[in-house]
């Protein structure tokens, strides 16, 4: 095969051409490309999804942030972002075709560097989650199992979602376990496995569309989430009902969440994650195309963290709560970056 040489520039070319960089010197435009293809690749905007597991499962077994719950944050942290990598280098050659722009596929990362920073990301997860404690990794090693046989395996089977589901809910436990009890991390582990399972069964359909039952499936589930979250009694664990002032939920006689100012919190949250989710599931199960498709995947993402917010509010930990819930103008904060505007959250 022979190149055809290039033709030579001519007076004016040069004059209009710009001046090449210094020699040494590293174009301006590589390391700034370099940094969004990897945010993109991470979904940097949806990583502020993910600390409100842990504190939800830390209020959930009566614990409080603080210093010890970085490390289980930050397990959490690298774990959701080698499964967000991995998935791409998973499906790289269907990328090619419905998805051109992402990061791998338009060779902005190459798939040897996506690969090595998922295995990567996955080793430093489980090294945090030992650092937090046996607990706390007994409940990383399963997670990030489940996150390698999901992005293997399992994503286009029908236990796909199922598969999602549980690795969302093992993310939850393991901050109860950090906590110290798992075990009262379940219920809410469970609510925010099936908000998971909604979602992820809206998007399987984002490219392609065409699916009226999975966006009313999923708006039928905010319903029933909501109304779980906000009417159905929590038994604080032991220390925190002991200690528990009468206007916490669990103290009251009745047990009824609506009547305290907790309550009233985690009314609030719950309201705001159902704004946030049933509105494009509605228009999604309208009119079920691509593009409101991937709107209902949004919002349901986007919905999570209210979601976490109301879980923890219901345990009594209002503060945890709140902090929980700043995530999420702080997450539309990033996304509204120049530098992160064409980064997807799905």
């Amino acid at each position: 095969m022979t190149r055809t040489a290039s033709p030579p520039l001519t007076p004016a070319d040069r004059d209009t051409a710009p001046a090449p960089p210094p020699a040494g010197a590293t174009p301006p435009s590589v390391t700034p490309d370099r940094a969004a293809a990897w945010a993109e690749l991470v979904r940097l905007p949806a990583l502020f999804t993910v600390p409100g597991d842990t504190l939800a499962g830390v209020a959930a077994a009566g614990g409080r942030p603080g210093p010890r719950a970085l490390l289980p944050i930050g397990s959490s942290l690298c774990l959701y972002a080698a499964g967000m990598v991995l998935n791409d280098w998973a499906d790289r050659a269907e990328d090619a075709v419905e998805r051109p722009h992402r990061p791998l596929p338009s060779g902005r990362v190459r798939p040897a560097a996506a690969l090595t920073a998922a295995c990567g990301l996955t080793g430093a997860g489980l090294l945090l989650a030992a650092r937090a404690g046996r607990p706390a990794l007994a409940v990383a090693a399963p997670l990030a199992a489940t996150v390698w046989a999901y992005d293997l395996a399992l994503k286009h089977t029908s236990a796909g979602p199922a598969t999602m589901a549980a690795a969302r809910g093992l993310d939850l436990l393991m901050g109860g376990a950090a906590a110290g009890s798992a075990r009262a991390a379940a219920p809410s582990a469970a609510l925010l496995g099936c908000h998971t399972l909604a979602v992820t069964a809206v998007s399987r359909r984002e490219t392609t569309g065409g699916s009226v039952a999975a966006p009313l499936a999923a708006l039928a589930a905010t319903g029933a989430l909501t109304r779980l979250v906000t009417h159905r009694r929590v038994r604080l664990p032991a220390g925190r009902r002991a200690a528990a002032a009468p206007g916490l939920p669990g103290s009251h006689p009745s047990g009824g969440a609506r009547t305290t100012p907790a309550g009233a919190v985690t009314a609030a949250l719950a309201a705001a994650y159902a704004a946030t989710a049933a509105r494009p599931y509605f228009h999604a199960a309208l009119n079920p195309s691509p593009p409101l498709t991937q709107r209902a995947v949004g919002g349901g993402i986007r919905a999570t963290v209210p979601l976490q917010a109301a879980l923890a509010a219901r345990s009594g930990a209002t503060a945890t709560s709140l902090l929980i819930a700043a995530l999420a103008p702080a997450g539309r904060l990033c996304a509204r970056r120049r530098a992160m505007r064409k980064v997807s959250i799905t």
